[in-house]
């Protein structure tokens, strides 16, 4: 923010700015720690399988893992090609849609994760 209180509302010349801290995106300080926890050396993830309100899908849900966006991005994506299925990282879990608790366990297994469930 400038000091007098006010900031920048449109830049042609920097491009977009951080709301919080008023500089451009790419020199933005305030969002450095925002990929969540460190994950730690011994993950435990536990899997379940939802049906309800989804309109008769199943979808299979690996949750219990470290809130970090980059870590979660990376399993999300690692799952789904391994699988041949869709999916997303939807509020700290990832979900995969189908029954694939079998390659599942097989996966995490292999990248020295846990699995409980």
């Amino acid at each position: 923010m400038a000091r007098d209180g006010s900031r920048i509302v449109y830049s042609t010349g920097a491009g977009r700015m951080c709301p919080e801290c008023g500089r451009p995106t790419l020199e933005c300080r305030c969002r450095t720690g925002s990929a969540g926890e460190a994950v730690p050396a011994r993950v435990v993830a536990k899997l379940r399988v939802e049906k309800a309100g989804r309109g008769g899908k199943t979808v299979t849900v690996v949750y219990d893992l470290p809130n970090n966006a980059t870590f979660l991005k990376a399993l999300c994506h690692d799952l789904k090609r391994t699988c041949g299925t869709g999916g997303a990282v939807v509020e700290g879990t990832v979900q995969l849609q189908g029954d694939l608790r079998e390659r599942i366990r097989g996966v995490l297994a292999a990248k020295g994760i846990g699995v409980k469930g």
